[in-house]
């Protein structure tokens, strides 16, 4: 029996899960962690908080589970996507990461769009390019703190450092990479032209792999530190939608997922790199070599709830959440939430959005607001469906994962919106589970990636239906949420 180790850097913590080839998921340990914000409009974490909280899973599942830590055979990563780690001479991290939440580069996304035109972005990245993406967070790095980019030997993303503090080895892979905005999606290389064109070094560049290709191997000091087993593979991994989507079992046309994660996205399995010409959704390569990803990005999506719950009214517990909010009808009499506490991308692609909630009376109670708030939430999730759809995706049902799938009442709401069955997966670190999946796959201990999916990626019996009382209410709402958005945009 082999066991695979699978790690997930997420934005709020860092997850390690333990699964047995023959008997499935052993144990799955989290730390949480915070975004450190120093000023409105940054967000950064340090690369070595990540490393620590990392030190501290991988400890606890080496106290509680010795005997299988001890038969690790490979490991495999899932990451945060978008973010950017500059590594020095020796990988040391020469400043804070700076993740995808950040809107600092105002100024740099300006120089981006004046070098292209949109039309131009598209066929060169198969997306457009946004705030808090590597490529204006690197460019403004370079404008503002010379001295730190002179120092930069390797651009990492986030899993990437701490799969370099395993192995020794700096790498990237396809689907971080083509996340950055300097990557040529549909040639699965780096955009060397963009590149030139903005005078950024071609050496700070890593070689590029497919996911599943082994990195390198657990060191002597990893090995020592963590009791991992030395000389194990560690395969590149993916971005934690990638590792998501396998996780889930979506490795052909099928099925949508919706994630409730911090952000919330919408996503689908493409065979070719297909991409949205206005640019309203993002196009980057999947974990499965060969394959692409479309999906559309929310910006504040579970990051809402906890928003709602935890600074304005105070609550701690989620089952009083949907204890309240289940109380209040569908449409939350009349009250309407636009989710855009940070700006938002799919389908405004727009940094200067604000959150609004709309129609407040004194019938509304923190019920109200909280079922306001799982709706808003889902509306924003449907914008990017039906873009998706436009560009002929098809889908029989709809797959919800994150935060968001832990809530009962939250599945009938997007079976309801989204008007689609909705499945929920067994295995509820889904992105744990595809990067052990994917690690399996590289190191030979699983015949594949889909014999894999097929053993792991299992669906709970339980199927959550559209209600038609609540489809009628939600097309109304669905309307008018939309409507909110264009009559106050110039005021945002």
């Amino acid at each position: 029996m082999a066991m695979i180790l699978g790690i997930d850097v997420g934005t709020s913590g860092i997850k390690a899960m333990l699964l047995d080839t023959e008997t499935g998921v052993t144990a799955v340990h989290a730390k949480s962690y915070e975004v450190d914000i120093p000023r409105p409009g940054y967000a950064q974490q340090d690369p070595e908080m990540w490393w620590s909280s990392l030190l501290e899973v991988l400890d606890w599942l080496h106290i509680h589970f010795r005997d299988e830590y001890e038969r690790v055979l490979a490991v495999g990563y899932s990451g945060q996507m978008h973010g950017l780690v500059l590594a020095g001479e020796n990988g040391e991290p020469l400043r804070p990461a700076i993740i995808w939440l950040d809107q600092r580069a105002e100024k740099q996304m300006e120089e981006i769009y004046r070098a292209y035109t949109e039309a131009e972005m598209g066929r060169l990245l198969c997306n457009r390019v946004s705030s808090g993406f590597a490529f204006p967070s690197l460019l403004w790095v370079k404008e503002n703190e010379p001295e730190i980019f002179s120092k930069v030997k390797k651009i990492l993303s986030p899993k990437d450092y701490l799969r370099f503090k395993m192995t020794g080895n700096m790498g990237v892979e396809v689907t971080d990479a083509s996340a950055t905005g300097m990557f040529s999606t549909a040639k699965r290389n780096w955009a060397w032209e963009l590149l030139e064109r903005f005078d950024l070094p071609k050496e700070i560049f890593p070689s590029v792999a497919e996911s599943s290709d082994i990195a390198g191997t657990i060191s002597q000091d990893c090995a020592k530190r963590t009791g991992l087993p030395q000389g194990i593979p560690v395969v590149y991994g993916a971005g934690d939608q990638q590792a998501q989507s396998i996780g889930n079992g979506v490795i052909r046309p099928g099925k949508i997922i919706s994630n409730i994660g911090t952000g919330g996205q919408i996503s689908a399995f493409l065979s070719e790199p297909v991409y949205d010409r206005k640019l309203r959704t993002n196009t980057f390569c999947h974990a499965v070599e060969g394959a692409y990803t479309i999906y559309g990005a929310t910006l504040c999506s579970g990051m809402s709830m906890n928003w709602i719950k935890n600074k304005i009214l105070g609550m701690e517990d989620y089952g009083k959440v949907n204890e309240l909010a289940g109380a209040v009808e569908p449409g939350s009499e009349g009250l309407l939430y636009l989710p855009y506490l940070s700006g938002e991308r799919t389908p405004h692609m727009d940094p200067g959005a604000k959150g609004v909630f709309f129609g407040m009376t004194l019938a509304h109670g923190p019920g109200h607001f909280l079922r306001s708030v799982m709706e808003g939430v889902t509306y924003s999730l449907k914008d990017c469906m039906e873009i998706l759809e436009e560009l002929g995706t098809e889908a029989s049902g709809v797959i919800a994962s994150g935060g968001g799938a832990s809530s009962r009442l939250w599945l009938q709401i997007q079976a309801d919106i989204f008007e689609k069955p909705v499945y929920v997966s067994k295995v509820k670190e889904q992105a744990c589970l595809g990067a052990c999946i994917l690690a399996g796959a590289g190191a030979s201990i699983l015949p594949s990636v889909e014999e894999g999916c097929e053993r792991f990626a299992l669906l709970e019996d339980e199927v959550f239906l559209p209600q038609k009382e609540n489809q009628e209410v939600y097309r109304r709402g669905y309307e008018k949420y939309r409507e909110l958005y264009k009559r106050l945009k110039d005021l945002m």
